[in-house]
């Protein structure tokens, strides 16, 4: 299997990603977030993240598709195309940055946006107003400024309708059909910018079914473990992620 990689990888890098990317998906299976705040940091200092954002979003987008029917039928689809609106502005912004400035400024940049969101949901502030259409359309377009960067835009919309006088139903609805169609924005955006490789589709291939595992084991322990402490566990890894994959620790620990 790694002679198909076609960039340069040692067995060990391939296998922290695997790892990782079952972590992550456990994360996204259980919560419905943290995904890609655990995977991205990890995965662009092995990778870079001009091949490391890419991947995963080829992964969640082929992985994720079955749950887009109920949500359909669920969601506030007004809303959550005010939010789409938004997002179809921030995601070529996003991407422009992505593909026009240093990997290792990337890198930084992926860290503290990282540090800044889990901050905010380990703070458990939330929106509590009713949305409207500008503060909706606002932060989908920080959503997908976030998403184009990295395809970290999640906590923002998290935060906002978690916190909206609607239904935990509708809420959840809501975020799966949202990130439904901000994917389908960043392979629109990343196709055109060129970053969408034969290198990221084959890593996608390999680390695929590693996200696969964590997205059915974090279902699976989504009805049966306590959320808070899991919670509390999904902040801790992401914590450590960051840590991790910071630049400054290259020469220790890569």
């Amino acid at each position: 299997m790694h002679e198909l990689v076609p960039v340069n990888l040692s067995a060990g890098s391939l296998a922290v990603l695997a790892v990782t990317a079952l972590v992550a998906g456990c994360a996204r299976g259980f919560s419905g977030f943290g995904g890609a705040l655990i995977f991205v940091p990890i995965a662009s200092s092995i990778i870079g993240p001009k091949l490391a954002v890419p991947l995963l979003l080829i992964v969640d987008l082929v992985l994720t598709p079955a749950l887009i029917p109920k949500a359909w039928r669920n969601a506030d689809r007004a809303n959550v195309g005010v939010m789409a609106a938004g997002a179809a502005l921030g995601v070529p912004v996003g991407t422009y940055l992505l593909t026009h400035v240093d990997g290792i400024v990337i890198r930084w940049a992926i860290v503290g946006i990282v540090v800044a969101l889990l901050a905010l949901l380990m703070s458990g502030w939330r929106y509590h107003g009713r949305p409207h259409a500008g503060l909706t359309g606002s932060v989908g377009l920080l959503s997908g400024l976030f998403s184009g960067a990295a395809q970290v835009g999640g906590p923002p919309v998290v935060a906002y309708w978690l916190g909206a006088a609607i239904s935990p139903q509708t809420v959840r609805a809501n975020i799966v059909l949202y990130f439904a169609i901000s994917s389908v924005l960043s392979v629109a955006a990343y196709l055109t910018a060129g970053i969408i490789t034969p290198e990221s589709v084959t890593l996608s291939m390999i680390i695929g079914p590693s996200f696969g595992f964590g997205l059915f084991a974090g279902a699976r322990l989504f009805s049966r473990a306590n959320e808070a402490v899991f919670r509390r566990t999904c902040y801790s890894l992401i914590a450590a992620a960051a840590i991790i994959s910071l630049p400054i620790l290259d020469g220790v620990l890569r």
